[in-house]
């Protein structure tokens, strides 16, 4: 049975981001429903899949990865407008019965992703 999981390393110390917060949500044309709010644990990974079983169906989904926040919390310098602050990623599932794994590489400046394993 298929998942969806997620992990956030960052590229400025070195390191799993551990702390961020990352918000799931369903897309369904301009609605975006909330399910599910972590904070990453110290490899920087969801305590669990952020969907299995009979909640990971296809669709359309959103990520938002609190970047600003997580790097003013290690003390980074960011200005009160931050370059990136929130980062939003938009992505399908068109088949429920695999793994899909979204990760992310991330600093307060730039940020790159893709379908891991």
């Amino acid at each position: 049975m298929g998942r969806l999981t997620t992990h956030v390393l960052d590229t400025v110390h070195g390191c799993p981001a551990a702390g961020m917060a990352v918000r799931l949500y369903r897309l369904d044309g301009d609605r975006a429903d909330l399910l599910k709010s972590v904070t990453l644990n110290a490899d920087g990974r969801a305590d669990e899949p952020l969907l299995q079983g009979e909640a990971f169906v296809s669709g359309r989904y959103r990520l938002v990865f609190a970047v600003a926040a997580y790097f003013r919390q290690r003390g980074v310098a960011l200005p009160d407008t931050p370059f990136l602050d929130e980062v939003p990623l938009e992505f399908g599932i068109p088949d429920a019965g695999q793994h899909y794994h979204v990760p992310l590489l991330a600093s307060p400046w730039a940020y790159s992703t893709y379908r891991g394993s």
